[in-house]
């Protein structure tokens, strides 16, 4: 691992809204690391927290915790958040297949799934963050009218996330295959874009968004 990446991570030691494999705070994200009753919102494989960030501008009085195993990526999210003081947004480096380790039943009611790895090749199917293996980790942190979200530009994620999502009795609330051609500019979907967004859009690839809810978990 390079200089740079070493010192990333040391620093992530520093900073006050990073917790790293924080198990204890079960239950307790609210209260106890933003010190409110505000609804907690989750951003999966954050990398360096765009939606995130951009979700706590947007929403002042709601609470959002990026995720992510890697340590350099989260750093950058984490230095600009406490750079603009964004109190409402907090990051934990954790490995996202034990969420329930880290968070109550319950005690989410958002989750943002944005340009995950699609792990194309079938054999690794199980490692989609959609796949039903996942869906079941959130059903058991959600409240029961807990909404997800899926950006992608990948047209087999899409597809197989619907197929995933209706196995296991989910409601689809609203399915886009091209939202810039259909959801409106100053929505929440289209008006954060993260750096591979522009990057999807920039090749001429077109943004697809599921909306979802999942059983609640009994």
């Amino acid at each position: 691992m390079g200089k740079k990446k070493l010192k990333r991570i040391a620093e992530l030691l520093t900073f006050p809204n990073v917790y790293q494999f924080r198990a204890d705070l079960k239950g307790k994200w609210a209260s106890e690391v933003f010190h409110n009753s505000h609804p907690v919102t989750l951003e999966l494989a954050c990398g360096k927290g765009e939606y995130t960030l951009g979700l706590a501008r947007r929403f002042p009085d709601r609470n959002f915790v990026g995720i992510d195993i890697k340590g350099p990526r989260i750093w950058r999210g984490a230095k600009t958040a406490l750079e603009e003081n964004l109190t409402n947004a907090c990051f934990l480096r954790a490995y996202i297949d034990n969420l329930a380790d880290y968070f109550a039943t319950g005690e989410v009611q958002e989750i943002w799934i944005v340009f995950p790895d699609p792990y194309p090749n079938k054999p690794k199917a199980k490692k989609r963050l959609t796949s039903p293996g996942f869906l079941e980790q959130y059903r058991k942190i959600l409240q029961p009218e807990g909404v997800l979200h899926l950006k992608t530009d990948d047209e087999l994620l899409y597809e197989y996330s619907l197929e995933s999502i209706a196995a296991l009795g989910g409601t689809v609330l609203q399915a886009v295959t091209d939202i810039y051609a259909t959801i409106g500019p100053g929505d929440v979907v289209t008006a954060i874009r993260t750096f591979y967004e522009l990057q999807h859009l920039k090749a001429g690839k077109k943004i697809r968004y599921i909306r979802f809810r999942l059983p609640a978990h009994e």
